[in-house]
């Protein structure tokens, strides 16, 4: 069944043209993604659909039967009732029928056929619209977006703005409609809850149209790609990676049959102009103009707007230790701990990721590392020759009354005007664009210009606090391949896990009261939490009952799975600890090398702090070796 349908589809706002020509096609149960750059009108045709707009031109048909539900971009619920009886609101009718059973019920106690036919009847229809279940429903959405930890008598006004749209969303999806559109839906969400959603959204009975820049979300979600360029839409039939594929065979084969036209119009051209003065060829070279008179000639194929082009560098190299985190407590207030005895270590070079829920305190925590914040307890330390660049995901540190240029200009103003003009220019920010008030500026406008203050800073420690918030997808693109070749070491957060996959070479858990170290991405993360999980399932499962009572030939396979599981987990350990021992290794290196140069060895305080460093490398040496022994020796 088709659920939408439009064509020719315009939207102008005053006399500019924002959609032009737009063509979709939405039927029962398809997963719709609809892409483009910032600014395309992705967001204008949701809400055309949505009925929030109205169309200028073209047609657009949807039957009077089918339901649509619509989330904007950061829509949160605004409501002075509780949790529960909010989300109680979307089951108003069925609420309505189950009080016209409990009176129907009463009247049953004086008898009467009637009344019990019309029970019987009403009964029938609560059953089959989910009347037995709904409170569970409501339950089960609420737990799939974190929410089983608060008192459901908590009113929907004191939650945060995230909080708000979570539960935006949560009613949304109660609700059921017939096509479900969702306009960054994972905002605010962390990966626990994406992962949830994408489950969620799999096997939703309805159609779905997703506007979102998490690609693991659109791969794992959608099986259809619109793209939306140039005010116009084209249809890709697969997930998000394949779509990448196929425009790039597109725009190659649309290249060369433009080439090829181009060849032979240069060849018709040519030969008209040599021959058309001849008279032994004239009616030739005439015949030859009117083919191309009649030729239909393509226009230069082009890929979307152009992309920010930048790169990260560094004044100076820091140390082989970067930073060392002991025992650090962050609190909201004296009385509510968010993280407590976190320690962990940065050395020169890494790109390690923050991962946690939501609220756990990674923000906060970025932020006692950048001196923003004290830590309750604990220390945080910085190495030698360390200089931090900060990006905040809230954008705090733009000034909203300046503009661009000034942005830039007065935090860096030993620099000439034409050289920031040139680095915003790098970011899409060309001619009058520089005048622009920040607070003008869309979230993407200031993503931008907060990466430009951050790529002059030349920092070589960066701290990231989501920084792929607000950028589409190409722009992230972009972002991960100057992070890549940044020399400097790199500490973020981040729910992308795209990103978070290109970008890590390690990854540190945090939980309340522990960082949890994983060498690898975030694909080396998610299978270790799988087989921590699958390990435990087996332990609660095995025991000395069970295995009793099971056959033998099951407690042996059993058994068999999980020593190969423990094999795994001892090899990765052993491999972990081989390249953490090889960095050490590296430091004393560089330490001792150091102890050997006059200025060094002449300077007591200096030769002092570097004799401590070694001392308290060795000891962690000594710690990790004999780790590594133990667990040698249980492999073989």
């Amino acid at each position: 069944m088709i659920l939408l349908q439009c064509s020719q589809l315009s939207k102008f706002f005053g006399s500019e043209q924002v959609l032009a020509n737009v063509k979709m096609e939405i039927k029962s149960r398809e997963r719709i993604a609809l892409v483009g750059r910032n600014g395309a009108g992705k967001s204008t045709l949701l809400r055309v659909f949505s009925g929030e707009y109205e169309h200028d031109d073209g047609h657009l048909m949807i039957p009077k039967e089918v339901s649509i539900g619509y989330l904007a971009q950061d829509s949160g619920l605004h409501s002075e009732r509780s949790i529960w009886e909010e989300m109680l609101t979307v089951f108003t009718e069925l609420r309505a029928m189950e009080k016209e059973l409990r009176r129907l019920e009463e009247k049953m106690a004086a008898g009467g056929e009637k009344v019990l036919a019309e029970y019987d009847q009403l009964q029938l229809q609560f059953q089959q619209r989910g009347g037995f279940q709904y409170e569970a429903d409501i339950r089960s959405i609420l737990t799939g977006l974190h929410f089983q930890s608060f008192d459901y008598d908590t009113p929907v006004s004191s939650l945060s703005g995230g909080q708000k749209t979570r539960l935006a969303l949560g009613k949304l999806l109660l609700s059921r409609p017939d096509l479900l559109i969702l306009d960054e839906p994972t905002n605010h969400l962390d990966i626990e809850t994406l992962t949830w959603l994408e489950g969620y959204l799999s096997s939703y009975d309805g159609a779905v149209l997703i506007v979102s820049h998490d690609r693991y979300f659109l791969d794992k979600v959608v099986d259809t790609v619109y793209e939306l360029s140039f005010q116009r839409t084209h249809r890709f039939t697969g997930n998000y990676s394949s779509y990448l594929d196929q425009k790039a065979k597109q725009l190659e084969l649309d290249m060369k049959q433009y080439e090829k036209q181009q060849d032979e119009k240069k060849k018709l051209e040519d030969f008209v102009q040599r021959n058309l003065a001849r008279a032994s060829t004239s009616n030739r070279a005439k015949s030859r103009r009117k083919q191309l008179e009649r030729m239909d000639l393509m226009d230069r194929p082009k890929d979307d707007d152009k992309s920010a082009s930048f790169r990260f560098q560094i004044d100076r190299q820091s140390g082989n230790d970067v930073l060392q985190l002991d025992d650090v407590s962050v609190r909201y207030k004296p009385d509510q701990p968010l993280i407590d005895h976190i320690t962990a270590r940065l050395t020169r070079g890494e790109s390690v990721a923050l991962l946690g829920p939501n609220g756990i305190g990674k923000s906060s925590l970025l932020k006692a590392v950048t001196g923003a914040i004290q830590p309750h307890a604990g220390t945080i330390r910085l190495g030698s020759n360390v200089s931090i660049g900060y990006y905040d995901q809230e954008q705090t540190e733009l000034t909203s009354s300046k503009t661009v240029l000034q942005e830039l200009w007065d935090h860096y103003p030993h620099v000439n005007e034409k050289d920031i003009r040139t680095v915003l220019g790098n970011f899409l920010f060309s001619g009058d664009d520089v005048l622009k008030q920040v607070q003008d500026l869309s979230g993407g406008e200031k993503a931008r210009v907060a990466l430009a203050k951050l790529m002059m800073k030349k920092a070589n420690l960066l701290i990231l606090d989501e920084p792929t918030n607000h950028l589409d997808l190409d722009s992230k693109e972009v972002l991960e391949n100057a992070l890549i070749d940044y020399p400097g070491t790199i500490l973020f957060v981040s729910h992308d896990r795209y990103f978070v996959n290109r970008m890590a070479t390690r990854i540190i858990e945090l939980t309340n009261s522990s960082a949890i170290s994983y060498l690898g991405d975030y694909d080396y993360y998610a299978e270790k939490k799988q087989e921590q999980q699958e390990l435990a399932r087996i332990k609660a499962e095995e025991s000395p009952v069970d295995v009793a009572s099971q056959p033998s030939a099951k407690a042996d396979f059993k058994a068999g799975k999980a020593r190969q599981k423990e094999v795994r987990q001892l090899t990765r350990r052993i491999e972990e600890l081989e390249q953490a021992i090889e960095q050490e290794e590296a430091a004393i290196e560089e330490i001792e090398a150091l102890l050997c140069e006059p200025d060094v060895y002449q300077d007591h305080e200096r030769t002092l702090e570097l004799n401590g460093q070694l001392e308290q490398i060795n000891s962690r040496l000594e710690e990790w070796m004999n780790e590594w022994e133990t667990l040698q020796e249980q492999l073989d």
